[in-house]
């Protein structure tokens, strides 16, 4: 799982969050990020130079606003922040265990490298390895797996299918195989432990200022979190399973803190020079 509350990645939720639409189509001023980040400690330096390096892998674009340099979400990262929604803000249960998405690969020696990026790609989308060149995932995922393999190249190599598990091994014990449970149960944990408090604090009445840090630091945290547990079926996971307290948690921050954290940014964005602390 991608390291959260670096400043690249903080990035990258600020935008998910707020720069996506509204009047001015996502166009954020550099000097307005910077005070905007600045309110949950990332310096200047730091975010001149993760926007650097996320304009070079395409993710923003350079735009003007108001006569300011200014940054956009390039097409791609649209795409890939739309898929993202799907599993950031999902909120009804997963499928039963009886529904599971195979992906099936054979890469030719000749392009061993894209070997090792297909691989990378599927642990990225919360995929499992059941054997050498079959991995496994929960089937919701299927849409978004087939939208990021067409988009770098790899459909090609790859073979989709979905089905039941009707193996000899209880599936309980197979998915305790195929993923690292308790390293996943320690990331739920570690979210809890940073952002339950926060949310016992929280109310409809937050402050814009508060509610906006809290939001986006709550949401750089859980956005890499159902990658890593991809929607695993409850029936196929220990009894004392942390994630969905932690879903629920996220779940009641998003609903009490995103529409005043939103307005704070819109009010900041629109005041050139205004503090965001």
């Amino acid at each position: 799982m991608a390291a959260e509350r670096t400043p690249r990645s903080l990035i990258v939720s600020f935008y998910g969050a707020f720069g996506r639409g509204g009047p001015d189509a996502g166009r954020v001023p550099v000097a307005a990020l910077i005070r905007l980040l600045d309110a949950v400690g990332v310096d200047a330096p730091a975010v001149r130079s993760a926007v650097s390096r996320l304009k070079r892998r395409g993710l923003l674009v350079p735009v003007r606003h108001a006569g300011e340099a200014a940054y956009a979400l390039s097409p791609s990262a649209r795409t890939l922040l739309d898929d993202g929604d799907r599993r950031i803000y999902r909120r009804e249960a997963p499928a039963g265990p009886g529904d599971w998405l195979l992906a099936v690969f054979s890469v030719p020696e000749s392009e061993r490298r894209k070997r090792h990026v297909l691989r990378s790609r599927l642990t990225r989308l919360g995929f499992g390895q059941a054997a050498p060149g079959v991995w496994i995932a929960p089937a919701h995922v299927a849409e978004e797996t087939r939208h990021t393999l067409s988009r770098l190249g790899l459909a090609p190599y790859v073979d989709l299918f979905r089905g039941t598990h009707e193996g000899f091994t209880p599936t309980p014990e197979a998915v305790a195989r195929w993923w690292d449970l308790p390293a996943i149960a320690k990331l739920h944990e570690a979210f809890l432990d940073a952002h339950e408090p926060v949310l016992e604090r929280a109310s409809a009445r937050t402050a814009g200022p508060d509610a906006y840090r809290d939001y986006l630091l709550a949401l750089d945290a859980w956005r890499h979190l159902p990658y890593a547990d991809p929607g695993l079926p409850r029936e196929v996971l220990p009894p004392d399973w942390p994630g969905a307290r932690a879903a629920e948690v996220f779940a009641a921050l998003d609903d009490r803190l995103r529409a005043p954290a939103t307005r704070f940014v819109a009010a900041a964005l629109h005041a050139p020079g205004r503090p965001a602390r």
